[in-house]
This record gives structure tokens, C-alpha cells and sequence, in this order.
């Protein structure tokens, strides 16, 4: 009976959901406009991110009760083109004392599980954390094990193994399962996270029921915090056709580090050199970001995170909903200096989005300079040689309050985000406190090239190809939505800006 109720509360709370969207849903205050949103409540970690028969799953955790975190279920959705997205009743709710927390989604088209019993079926697979409390009054008191959960109508309803867990080392911490076909060796490889320990471990598996330890790779890069949300995937280098390199990512509570190498179906071997830290994100609102799976041969991998940080996730002021998802980033490698370096962009078909264009070629700016047009739900490209001495760049939502201020500052040769008193920072101390980061750039044939997207409430911040992506939340009031150029120490001249205002996705 529990469980029925269950059911059916998720069930009432969608039809609730998709009966008021008409009525004011993805209108709100700060709701955005192309980001992956949940109708209600809340959203963390994307999880299960496969693509399969034209549609890519997206997976989350999602609380189907409130709007904090909590009850963690996985929730569901489906897009084309990774812009436009449907949303799908809860696939794997918690019961039983078991949440479900983050993990992954594969396709078994060789049916290894044997859960197909009739032909033609193809089972998807989901592996995922089960955070196992035995007593609700004691909730740090758990347990974490690795379950899995089956689907034969091509992800619409699911099902739990009846023999769960299938990998469980009788630990507290131990999430996060990260799996993917290994065609050298034809097998299933899982990597998940030991938190507290910082190190990623590898297993393999003929039918992803029996799990074999193959190898251990860390402690390595950021150890400042838990390990969390390990991705593994192979990358095409740019310019060097048929060469690629494994890149494994990983979560470091409140922020992202990847490491660049070779995998053997066994181990993980790193080639960035070890002191350094590589962040697929320098901004304070990127976590949890893992890749699709059993993508078409010819399409570059794709990373997809959550856009919040622990530190003030459950305070920002929002509602009837609870974060967002980044935007969908490509991903391909370069080399630099005996470096590999992590190159993202948006996806293309945000392009689909565009409207009115505004631009201008040439732009004199001493001290600052705003522009005719406004917004806050809107794509940007800019492009400057900055001056000696200079700190330019752009500023966002201006008006009665302090701006978003995107910066470069040139003797330092540092690329910042400043959103100090930006729009709404009384919710959390957390919140206001990290408003300023910067990250090193050297610039691409001596200018600085930034494409950016402002999307009410969250801005993403792609400098010189992607090279370098800053991510970051801000809460201004819908008033504020003045455009300036700004240049201190000298004058720049901007040679190229184009500003498109963008379509709503829902």
C-alpha cells in the first residue's frame, strides 16, 4: 500500500505539473528559458545520459515532494537536438528505505544482462547508487551499493533487479557508477568514486551483474574535498585526425578536474603533468557533469553538468522549481606545451534559438560604453585585442544594482567574472561570499574571443574557443537588463560583437 501511494503521488504531481504549464509554469521570476529546468521541485546531478532510437535520456535526481534536496528519485526527460526537452513520468523511484542516487544508462544490444526474453527486445540498462538508510531517524547512519534497473519499452518504465545490489563493498561511501561498453576487450567497464579516499575505481563485467576490481587510479589533482561523479570517455584530438585520448572527470564538491591519458580496458594512466589541476569549468555553478553514452559514431562526446554549487543550492531563491542543468557542451582535445586541454562548446543546434541579431564591427570604448539593446535571455559573441595595461570585457544585467562583469585583465593575463551584488544575494552568506573568479588565458593571436549566454538566472561564459568556460548564477531583477562595454587604463577597441536575442525552449 505504501508503495502504491508512492506511485501514484509521483504520477498526480506530473498531470499537476503538465495541467498548470499553460497556466504560468516556465513563466517565473528567474526560471530559465533554455536550460534544462524540472517542472517543479527539485533537480541535482544529471544522471542515465544515453542516446537511443533518435532521442537522448536525460536522467536526474529529482525530489518528486519538495524543493530541496531530498526522497531522491530519477527523473526523466527526452530531447532531439539536446535543446528542447520532454518530460517523462519518474523512471526509478526510492522506496524500500533506498534512495537513488547518481549513476549511468547503457544500451545492451547483445542483451549480456539477459533481461530481453522475447526477440527483437533491447534491454537499457540503468546502474546506480542505492543510498540504503535503514533507520529515517539516524540519516547519516547509511549505506551505499551499487543496483541496477532494467527497461524493454526503450526507457518509458522500469523495473529493479531482483537480486540488487550487484556490487557492494559494505561501505558508507561508495557512489556514483559510471559504465560504458569497452569494445577492445568486449566488456562493461564501471568507474565509481570511494569520496573520503579520493580515488576513482575501475571494474569490468561480461553482463553487468558480476563485478570484477581491475584497478584503482588516485589520489591525484583536487583532494581539497570528496571525490564524487567520475565520467570516463574517449575524445578526438583537434587537427590530428584518427588520434584521440581517454579524459576522466570527476567532482570535487563544489567544483569539476579532469585528467587526460590512456586506459586499457584496465587502468587509467594520466599524461597532464601531476601538480597542475585541469577544471572542465572555472565558474561556481558546474558540478556533477558526466558524458552521453552509445552516442552516433560520428558525433563528438557530450558533457552535460548541473548549474549550482552545494555551498547555497538549496537557498537560491526560485520556485516552484529547484536548479538547472548547464547547457550541453561538445567536447574535442588540444595539445599546448606538452599540455592536453579540454575544448567545449554549446551545442549547435542553440543556434535553432536565435532572433533579432544585433551587432556593431568596431566599438571605441574609454572607461565604459552602453549598448542599444537589452535583455536577459540572450546569446553574445565578442572579440578584442585588448590594450597594454587594460582591464575590458562586458557587463551584464545593468541597471539600479551592481552588474555581471566578464573581464580580461591584461597585465595579469587572467580571464574573471565578478558578480558582486549582482541582482539577489540576501539568501545565502554562502552565495555572496564566492563572487569573484579568475583563471589564466593567454590570447588567441592576441585577442580575447567570448561567446556567452545570459539566461535569466544563469550565465555561461565560453573565452577563446572554449578553452576556458565559467559558469554562474545570478538573481537581478528583470529591470536590470542593460548591455555595456567597459575598458579601465585605456581605450579598447572592440572589433566584433553580435548580440542575438533567444527563444524560449518551452
Amino acid at each position: 500500500m505504501k508503495n502504491f501511494l508512492f506511485f501514484f503521488t509521483v504520477l498526480f504531481s506530473f498531470s499537476v505539473a503538465a495541467q498548470k504549464k499553460n497556466d504560468g509554469l516556465y513563466k517565473e521570476k528567474y526560471r530559465p528559458q533554455f536550460h534544462f529546468t524540472p517542472a517543479i521541485n527539485w533537480t541535482n546531478d544529471p544522471n542515465g545520459l544515453v542516446y537511443y532510437k533518435g532521442n537522448y535520456h536525460l536522467f536526474y535526481q529529482h525530489n518528486p515532494f519538495g524543493n530541496v534536496w531530498g526522497h531522491m528519485s530519477w527523473g526523466h526527460a527526452v530531447s532531439k537536438d539536446l535543446v528542447h526537452w520532454k518530460h517523462l513520468p519518474i523512471a526509478i523511484r526510492e522506496e524500500n528505505e533506498v534512495m537513488i542516487f547518481s549513476g549511468s544508462c547503457v544500451v545492451d544490444e547483445k542483451n549480456s544482462s539477459g533481461f530481453a526474453k522475447k526477440s527483437g527486445q533491447i534491454p537499457m540498462i540503468a546502474i546506480y547508487t542505492g543510498h540504503y538508510i535503514p533507520d529515517s531517524s539516524k540519516p547519516d547512519d547509511y549505506r551505499q551499493a551499487q543496483y541496477i534497473a532494467y527497461s524493454l519499452d526503450d526507457g518509458i518504465t522500469w523495473k529493479k533487479y531482483a537480486q540488487n545490489p550487484v556490487l557492494d563493498l559494505h561501505k558508507k561511501d561508495f557512489r556514483d557508477p559510471c559504465v560504458f561498453w569497452y569494445e577492445p576487450d568486449k566488456k562493461w567497464i564501471m568507474a565509481l568514486v570511494l569520496p573520503q579516499e579520493h580515488i576513482v575505481q575501475f571494474y569490468s563485467s561480461l553482463n553487468l551483474k558480476n563485478w570484477k576490481h581491475e584497478s584503482d587510479f588516485g589520489p591525484a589533482g583536487d583532494t581539497t574535498d570528496i571525490w564524487e561523479c567520475p565520467a570516463l570517455t574517449k575524445i578526438a584530438i583537434e587537427n590530428d585526425p584518427g588520434r584521440s585520448k581517454w579524459v576522466l572527470f570527476n567532482s570535487v564538491q563544489s567544483t569539476m578536474q579532469y585528467f587526460v591519458g590512456e586506459f586499457d580496458g584496465t587502468k587509467f594512466i594520466n599524461e597532464d603533468p601531476a601538480q597542475k589541476i585541469y577544471r572542465p569549468d572555472y565558474g561556481p555553478d558546474y558540478y556533477a557533469g558526466i558524458v552521453y553514452t552509445h552516442l552516433p559514431a560520428n558525433q563528438k562526446p557530450v558533457l552535460l553538468g548541473w548549474a549550482n554549487n552545494w555551498g547555497y543550492a538549496n537557498s537560491i531563491p526560485v520556485s516552484p522549481w529547484k536548479s538547472a542543468m548547464a547547457l550541453p557542451r561538445t567536447l574535442s582535445l588540444l595539445k599546448n606545451d606538452n599540455e592536453w586541454i579540454l575544448k567545449e562548446s554549446p551545442v549547435s543546434d542553440l543556434s535553432l534559438l536565435r532572433k533579432s541579431v544585433w551587432q556593431e564591427n568596431v566599438i571605441l570604448v574609454k572607461e565604459r560604453k552602453l549598448l542599444p539593446v537589452k535583455g536577459q535571455q540572450l546569446e553574445i559573441e565578442l572579440s578584442w585585442k585588448p590594450s597594454p595595461a587594460s582591464v575590458s570585457g562586458l557587463r551584464l544585467a545593468v541597471g539600479k544594482s551592481n552588474p555581471f562583469i566578464i573581464g580580461y585583465n591584461e597585465s595579469k593575463q587572467t580571464i574573471f567574472i565578478d558578480r558582486r551584488g549582482a541582482g539577489d544575494t540576501s539568501f545565502n552568506k554562502r552565495y555572496a561570499a564566492l563572487h569573484y573568479y579568475e583563471q589564466s588565458l593567454s590570447k588567441d593571436n592576441g585577442k580575447i574571443n567570448l561567446h556567452i549566454f545570459f539566461d535569466n538566472s544563469i550565465i555561461e561564459v565560453f573565452a577563446n574557443d572554449g578553452i576556458c568556460v565559467m559558469t554562474a548564477q545570478i538573481f537581478p531583477e528583470k529591470q536590470n537588463d542593460g548591455i555595456e562595454l567597459f575598458s579601465n587604463g585605456a581605450t579598447n577597441s572592440f572589433d566584433k560583437i553580435k548580440v542575438w536575442q533567444l527563444k524560449s525552449t518551452w
